[in-house]
C-alpha cells in the first residue's frame, strides 16, 4: 500500500469542498492526509470543520503585511508579495506533496508559487466556470448573469493547475452545467447547484492529482 499523499489545502470560506476531501479520506476512497488547512479569513467555518477532524490549521491573513508599506499600487504589492513568500514558507514546513486551493480567494504570485514548483509541488484549483470563461472573483453570478442576458446556454466547473495567470493553468478535469429554461433557476439556487456539482470535481480532481504523484514515485 502506497503512503498517502501528503496535501495541503487552502481556503477562505465555509469549506464545504474541504468537508468532501475530509470525509472521503475518512472513509478511505482518498489515499491522502491533509496536513495542514490554511485559511485568510479568521473566520472560515472551513477553520472549524478542519478542527474537527483533527487537523493542523493556520491564519495567515493579508493585513498585517498591508500595515507595513504604504497604500499606493507599489505598496500593495510588496505587501502581496511578502505574504505570498511567507506563505509559501509556511506551506514547504509540512513537506506536502500537493496543494489544493479550495475556494481560496487569493491571487497567488510567483513569490508563491516559485518556491513550490521549485520543490516539485503541485497546486491545484477549482473554479466554478469553463476554461477560460470566467476567470476570478464571482465566476458563478457572472455566467448566471451573461445567461440571463442570452449570453451563453451553459457553464461549468474545473480543476486546473495553478499557474500566475488567473484560472489559467491546465485543466485536469472539467464539468460542464447546463442553464435549464424554464426551471426557476434563480441565482440561489443555481449556485446550490454548482456547489453540489463541485463536490465531485474536487474528488475525481485530488484523486487524479493523486494518481499524478503516486506513478511519478513509482518512477523515481
Amino acid at each position: 500500500m502506497a503512503d498517502p499523499v501528503r496535501l495541503t489545502v487552502l481556503i477562505s470560506g465555509n469549506g464545504s469542498n474541504l468537508q468532501a476531501v475530509i470525509d472521503k479520506t475518512s472513509e478511505g476512497q482518498l489515499s491522502t492526509q491533509i496536513v495542514r488547512v490554511i485559511s485568510n479569513r479568521k473566520d472560515a467555518f472551513g477553520l472549524e470543520r478542519a478542527r474537527k477532524a483533527n487537523i493542523p490549521t493556520q491564519y495567515h491573513n493579508l493585513v498585517k503585511y498591508k500595515k507595513q508599506h504604504p497604500a499606493t499600487p507599489e505598496g500593495i504589492l510588496a505587501a502581496r508579495e511578502e505574504y505570498d513568500a511567507e506563505l509559501a514558507r509556511l506551506v514547504l514546513a509540512d513537506k506536502p506533496e500537493m496543494v489544493a486551493c479550495l475556494g481560496f480567494m487569493h491571487v497567488l504570485s510567483p513569490r508563491f508559487l516559485e518556491p513550490l514548483e521549485e520543490a516539485k509541488i503541485k497546486i491545484i484549483n477549482l473554479h466554478p466556470a469553463l476554461p477560460g470563461a470566467f476567470n476570478g472573483a464571482n465566476a458563478i453570478e457572472r455566467a448566471h448573469a451573461a445567461w440571463l442576458e442570452g449570453k451563453i446556454d451553459k457553464t461549468g466547473v474545473m480543476m486546473h493547475k495553478v499557474i500566475s495567470e488567473v484560472d489559467m493553468g491546465t485543466p485536469i478535469l472539467v464539468r460542464e452545467i447546463p442553464f435549464v429554461k424554464g426551471e426557476d433557476e434563480d441565482l440561489h439556487k443555481f449556485e446550490q447547484k454548482v456547489h453540489e456539482i463541485e463536490w465531485g470535481v474536487v474528488i475525481e480532481g485530488v484523486q487524479l492529482t493523486i494518481q499524478e504523484i503516486q506513478d511519478e514515485r513509482q518512477q523515481r
